[in-house]
C-alpha cells in the first residue's frame, strides 16, 4: 500500500495512492485525520482504513496534478545517519564506524517531490545524497530488542540528503551543513513496511545527477541496518509516530569525486530505490536580496 502527502489551500493532506490516482482519506473517512503523523499518532490502522475507503468507491484525483508536499511535513524528529554504507566511509577516509554518526534535520529543510533543492548564497559546495527514510508508525518502547524493531515501522520512502559541505565541514558536528532551507527532498510516497523486505533490505538505490548514475547501491550494504538503528538510538531517545530515520548514502558524492562534482542551478537529482520510488528534485540558486 502505497500513501502520500499532497497540498490543498496550502494545507497538507494525507492520500492512499492507488495507480496514478488520489484518494484524499479524511474526505473519504472523516474519523482519519488529514495528516499523516496526526493519523499514526491517533493509533489508526490506516492500513485497514484506506483499504475501505478504496472499496467504497472514494472520490479520485489524478495524482499528476496534485502538488505534492514533504512525506511527513513535520516530523517530531528527523534522525539522519552518516557513514552508513562501507564504500562511502571508505571514499570518505574512515573505516567502518564503531556506532552511527547521527545528527538531526529540521523540518524547514524538508522539501517535497517536485520541489526546489536551493543552492545557497554562501557556499557552492552543494551536494546529493541519495537515501532510504523510515517512518516510524507506533511508539518505541525504551531499549526495544533488536528483534522487535521492525514491528515499528510503518512505511520507506525515498530522501535526498543535500548537503553544504564547506559548512558541514566548519564544526565537528554535522549539523549546520545539513540543514539550510531546501535541502531535504522527501517523498513521492511512503510504501508499508508489509510491501518490502524485512528491514528493506535487497533493494537496489540510485541516485541520478541530470540522468547520469552518480550513485548505485544496495540497501543490503548498510553497515547499522534500520533494526539495529531503532535499537541504538532506543537506548536514548523515545521514537514516536511520525518520526523519520534516514539510513544514510551510498559511495559516489560529489565531494568524493575529482575534480568534485557539485550541485548547481539547472540541475535536477533523482533518487530512486527499487519497489519504493523516484523523488526529483530540480536545482535552482538562492534568490538575492
Amino acid at each position: 500500500m502505497k500513501f502520500t502527502t499532497y497540498l490543498r489551500d496550502g494545507a497538507p493532506r494525507l492520500a492512499l495512492v492507488e495507480g496514478d490516482m488520489l484518494i484524499d482519506l479524511n474526505d473519504a473517512d472523516g474519523h482519519i485525520p488529514a495528516d499523516l503523523r496526526a493519523a499514526l499518532a491517533a493509533g489508526i490502522d490506516l492500513r485497514a482504513l484506506a483499504a475501505a475507503c478504496a472499496e467504497a468507491d472514494a472520490a479520485r484525483v489524478p495524482m499528476a496534478g496534485a502538488r505534492l508536499a514533504p512525506l511527513v511535513p513535520e516530523p517530531g524528529k528527523t534522525v539522519c545517519l552518516g557513514l552508513n554504507y562501507f564504500d562511502h566511509a571508505k571514499e570518505g577516509g574512515r573505516e567502518k564506524p564503531d556506532y552511527p554518526w547521527f545528527f538531526f534535520r529540521g523540518a524547514s529543510s524538508l522539501i517535497a517531490h517536485g520541489d526546489a533543492g536551493v543552492v545557497p548564497r554562501v557556499s557552492p559546495r552543494f551536494d546529493y545524497e541519495a537515501e532510504l527514510a523510515v517512518v516510524i508508525g507506533q511508539r518505541v518502547p525504551r531499549h526495544v530488542k533488536e528483534a522487535d524493531a521492525l514491528q515499528y515501522v510503518f512505511g520507506y520512502s525515498c530522501f535526498n540528503d543535500m548537503s553544504v559541505r564547506d559548512y558541514q565541514k566548519r564544526t565537528p558536528q554535522w549539523t549546520i551543513g545539513k540543514n539550510f532551507d531546501a535541502t531535504g527532498g522527501f517523498g513521492p510516497v511512503l510504501v508499508t513496511a508489509d510491501e518490502l523486505p524485512p528491514g528493506a533490505t535487497g533493494l537496489r538505490i540510485q541516485g541520478r545527477l541530470n540522468g547520469e548514475v552518480m550513485q548505485d547501491a544496495n540497501t543490503t550494504d548498510m553497515i547499522f541496518g534500520v533494526a539495529e538503528t531503532i535499537a541504538l538510538l532506543a537506548e536514548v531517545l523515545t521514537l514516536e509516530p511520525g518520526d523519520v530515520i534516514v539510513m544514510g548514502t551510498p559511495a559516489g558524492v560529489g565531494q568524493a569525486r575529482t575534480p568534485p562534482v557539485w550541485m548547481k542551478a539547472g540541475d535536477t537529482y533523482e533518487v530512486e530505490i527499487e519497489r519504493v520510488g523516484l523523488l526529483s528534485n530540480p536545482i535552482v540558486a538562492e534568490a538575492q536580496a
